[in-house]
C-alpha cells in the first residue's frame, strides 16, 4: 500500500537539508523524496509500506528538528 508521508524539517543550510534526504532515501520502501513549501521545510516521501516513524526519527538522528505531519494513503 503506497503512502504519502509529509515530515516537517526546521533547518536553513542546503547540506542539512541533502543529509535528510539522504537519510530519507536509505530507507527501505522510499520510491521519491522531494523538498517543498516556501523554505523548502516540507519533506514528501512517497512509498511503499514505510513505517512513517521509523523514518521520521532517522531523518530526526540527521538534522535533529525533524517532526510528522501527515501520513495519507494513495
Amino acid at each position: 500500500m503506497k503512502k504519502k508521508i509529509v515530515i516537517n524539517i526546521q533547518t536553513k543550510c542546503e547540506k542539512c537539508r541533502t543529509g535528510a534526504m539522504k537519510a530519507a532515501v536509505k530507507t527501505s520502501g522510499v520510491n521519491s523524496v522531494k523538498l517543498q513549501g516556501e523554505d523548502k521545510n516540507q519533506m514528501v516521501v512517497i512509498g511503499e509500506g514505510v513505517d512513517a516513524a521509523a523514518l521520521t526519527k532517522s531523518v530526526r538522528k540527521k538534522i535533529k528538528n525533524a517532526s510528522l505531519e501527515m501520513v495519507q494513503q494513495l
